[in-house]
């Protein structure tokens, strides 16, 4: 093999990881594999695509060795294959931001409709959950909560925030997460505190975003 070609099939091999990414849903599928494993069936309804176009989609970022598959009888389940792999997200995200005139855009526009973002920083929030001064929320699916969530956080999920709303001290600010910045169940959740006289802010970062900066993250439910 020629120098020139040794070059190609290196560049040629890391590509692949670009190609694999060069997707909106696949992405998006990513993003949803960062909160942890999870089924075709319940991928598909994340992303609100069919099954038939998830597989396909998850065919290709296995390909890529992004993600990794186990069957459970006729169930099959994705999995991050590495933890770089929602790092690579998180750069690659603020990387677009951080160049994209239409992104930029966009996503002012949705920061203002999503309400007051957390002043705070990691280490002042935590510290404040840990006094009680505020009830940091995750609001995403109780297994997701399980998987990994921010510490001091309480599991409320969106679909059940209306029923359980007397588990939350009225007199103490709220501090709503969900999968990141790109994700709505958290600004749903701060539009159902307000409604019902609770002082509510929302966080935009998600668990990868946390990691990404080198904070703590806890297992399991309390």
């Amino acid at each position: 093999m020629s120098d020139r070609e040794l070059k190609d099939l290196l560049y040629d091999q890391v590509a692949r990881i670009g190609k694999a990414a060069s997707s909106p849903k696949r992405l998006e599928l990513i993003e949803i594999l960062v909160q942890g494993e999870k089924s075709v069936d319940q991928l598909a309804a994340d992303a609100q695509i069919s099954v038939k176009l998830a597989s396909a989609h998850l065919k290709d970022l296995r390909q890529a060795c992004l993600v990794e598959s186990r069957r459970d009888g006729r169930r099959i389940f994705y999995r991050l294959a590495d933890p770089r792999v929602a790092d690579f997200w998180v750069v690659l995200r603020e990387l677009a931001e951080s160049r994209l005139l239409e992104l930029q855009g966009a996503v002012r526009d949705m920061a203002a409709s999503a309400g007051d973002m957390v002043p705070l920083g990691g280490q002042e929030l935590l510290e404040q959950a840990r006094m009680g001064e505020l009830i940091v929320l995750d609001v995403r699916p109780d297994t997701e909560y399980a998987t990994a969530h921010l510490p001091h956080a309480r599991s409320i999920p969106l679909r059940e925030l209306k029923q359980r709303l007397d588990e939350l001290a009225p007199d103490v600010p709220v501090v709503a997460y969900c999968r990141g910045p790109y994700c709505l169940m958290a600004r749903d959740a701060v539009a159902i505190l307000g409604e019902h006289g609770f002082r509510a802010v929302r966080l935009d970062h998600g668990v990868a975003e946390w990691r990404h900066q080198g904070l703590p993250l806890e297992q399991g439910k309390h």
